[in-house]
């Protein structure tokens, strides 16, 4: 288990950034960003793999949206430009040991889970 706590939520108009923040207090190799609309099922935004950098996002978000890692801070960091009103979700921060690509991890319950930070955009 990973500790994780998240910040940088807000209310952001559409065409407006929002960049989260993660502190880890331990490694996994698999980390990313998940989100949960009221209403939907929880879906993988953006998913790193610490052991060779690769880097997997989800089409709703791909080239508006980067996943990045502070290594020396234990921060993983999710940059999020123009906006969307369908952006609109509650963001966590996940980690998982996997001895798998991290590429097709789709986030369980008995991974680490950060308690989850707002994103409202308005139109």
């Amino acid at each position: 288990h990973v500790p994780l706590v998240e910040s940088g939520g807000g209310s952001v108009q559409a065409g407006g950034s929002l960049r989260l923040s993660c502190v880890a207090s331990g490694w996994a190799n698999c980390m990313g960003w998940f989100r949960q609309a009221p209403g939907n099922q929880r879906e993988a935004v953006a998913r790193m793999d610490n052991s060779d950098k690769s880097t997997y996002y989800a089409d709703a978000v791909k080239g508006r949206f980067t996943i990045s890692q502070d290594r020396a801070n234990n921060t993983l960091y999710l940059q999020m430009n123009s906006l969307k009103p369908e952006d609109t979700a509650m963001y966590y921060c996940a980690a998982k040991f996997s001895l798998v690509s991290c590429a097709n991890w789709d986030g369980r319950p008995g991974d680490s889970w950060g308690q989850g930070t707002q994103v409202t955009v308005s139109s």
